[in-house]
């Protein structure tokens, strides 16, 4: 950490515009590295905020296809012995 950078709450490194123009790609380069974010700050005051860059997973539809097999008619309704006492104590509701 070089002498002017500011160690902000929480542990994210801050560090002045002036400074990170000067260091652009080296402080780039070692956020994605790192995964710690910088916060660049002028006058004193927050401005940006330099974060590693994450793609998110696009879904494709019908991605999961045949992942689920269906062996019955899962909209026709139960059967009336599902319904039927057996003699048992357990309820099926």
């Amino acid at each position: 950490m070089a002498a002017n950078e500011i160690p902000a709450v929480g542990g994210v490194r801050t560090i002045k515009a002036s400074e990170f123009k000067a260091k652009c790609l080296k402080l780039m380069d070692e956020v994605a590295e790192s995964g710690q974010e910088i916060v660049v700050t002028k006058n004193g005051r927050p401005v940006s905020r330099i974060v590693p860059y994450h793609e998110k997973r696009k879904l494709v539809f019908g991605e999961m296809q045949g992942l689920i097999k269906t062996y019955a008619d899962i909209v026709e309704p139960m059967p009336a012995e599902w319904f039927e006492k057996d003699g048992s104590d357990d309820d099926l509701f």
